[in-house]
């Protein structure tokens, strides 16, 4: 007979080791919100979600064949750490197509979502203790990836005078408080929408460059632009990491595929790593974002709704009283100031989604500092879900 452990004497209590320092990140406030509507849908109530950052649309049809047909084959297998060859080609192709910019396929690097792009790229290119500068507000799992690899955010408070986009003078302000070993860059950006101008993106490379950092690109909503140029860093510097993703333009959130573009110095490094973290990526995923490259007119409907739904809100938000909302040139958010409202973004937004039924993200999420007064709506949703929603936060405010 075995011999009887504290766990296993009924009423005791074992004691576990405490978890590691590298995982006391901020949750992501996103998607604790989208827990407690979908608790509330199970309740039997209307949630509107204007919270999440996933189109309404479904995955495009042309994608579904082609995933169809590679089911009936049989096995679905590992494949390259780096993405299958004919995937790799296609958006090689994809950077002379839209931007002119000619890329070896073998400098592309198909990734477990655009999330698996900042792991690989962060590990390969900076070493613990390593300072990023990060505009602000921004994409929350940036900075908290960031924090669990024993890396440093140096923030650059971003202001209406730069459209809250990064300048080079607010790198050299960061760089003077010690050295920076890299930067992330968003145009279009999450939750601002802001589209870099060309010359403000050549100006912030060329700073960058001298700086001797790495500059990192994110540009996952390229695809989803309302009349503003947006570049590919790779125009102005083929040195730049670039990260994309089929989740945005492309409607493929739960597919888990995104790639990156890379310098040459970093492709072995890069795939040692995804070797070991991931093996590779989805063989099915990667079917389905080859289909995806063929959708093209689907997807410019998707975006056209998108398109009328950020017209939507561009009238309505004023009239709510939501009066300064921050640049819209891309992505499918509206990032709103609701300091006429309140001090407190986070506890607004849950009197929002129990009392209007409608989800929103607190701008804490996105600006540990000012994000208090703001708030992000999401209009990747069907166009008759915001119109409800104006409808139902024009009642609510009216209480």
């Amino acid at each position: 007979m075995s011999e009887n452990t504290d766990n296993e004497r009924p009423g005791s209590a074992r004691r576990w080791p405490a978890s590691s320092r590298r995982s006391e990140v901020a949750p992501f406030i996103a998607m604790d919100v989208l827990r407690d509507a979908k608790a509330l849908e199970t309740d039997g109530r209307r949630i509107l979600h204007l919270e999440v950052g996933q189109p309404g649309a479904p995955t495009p049809e042309g994608v579904r064949v082609a995933v169809d047909a590679a089911l009936s084959e049989g096995r679905i297998g590992y494949t390259e750490a780096l993405g299958t060859t004919p995937l790799r080609e296609r958006i090689a192709r994809h950077y002379r197509d839209a931007y002119g910019v000619d890329v070896s396929p073998s400098r592309i690097v198909v990734t477990t979502g655009s999330s698996a792009a900042f792991v690989l790229s962060f590990l390969a290119a900076f070493d613990v203790g390593g300072r990023i500068a990060l505009p602000a507000p921004g994409y929350p799992a940036y900075r908290n990836i960031i924090s669990a690899m024993g890396l440093e955010t140096v923030w650059l408070e971003t202001n209406e005078r730069s459209r809250w986009a990064p300048t080079a003078d607010m790198l050299d302000e960061a760089a003077a408080s010690g050295r920076l070993d890299g930067i992330l860059v968003a145009s279009p950006a999450n939750p601002s929408g802001t589209v870099v101008a060309p010359d403000q993106m050549e100006a912030l490379m060329t700073r960058a460059r001298e700086l001797g950092m790495w500059f990192v690109s994110d540009e996952i909503y390229h695809g989803l632009t309302y009349g503003a140029p947006c570049d590919t860093a790779l125009q102005h510097d083929e040195n730049a990491i670039v990260i994309n993703s089929f989740s945005k333009y492309y409607c493929m959130t739960g597919w888990r595929i995104g790639w990156m573009v890379v310098p040459e110095a970093l492709v072995r490094p890069i795939e040692r790593l995804a070797q070991n973290i991931y093996i590779s990526p989805p063989a099915l995923s990667q079917v389905a974002a080859l289909a995806a490259f063929d959708c093209t007119e689907e997807l410019e409907r998707n975006k056209a709704v998108y398109a009328k739904n950020r017209e939507i809100l561009m009238g309505a938000l004023p009239a709510l009283g939501f009066d300064k909302v921050l640049p819209m040139d891309g992505a499918f958010y509206a990032y709103v100031d609701v300091g006429r409202f309140t001090n407190d973004s986070g506890e607004f937004a849950d009197r929002m989604l129990r009392e209007a039924g409608v989800a929103t993200t607190p701008g804490l999420d996105f600006d540990p500092v000012r994000g208090n007064r703001f708030l992000r709506i999401s209009f990747a949703g069907p166009t008759a879900e915001i119109e409800e929603a104006v409808g139902s936060l024009e009642r609510w405010l009216k209480r």
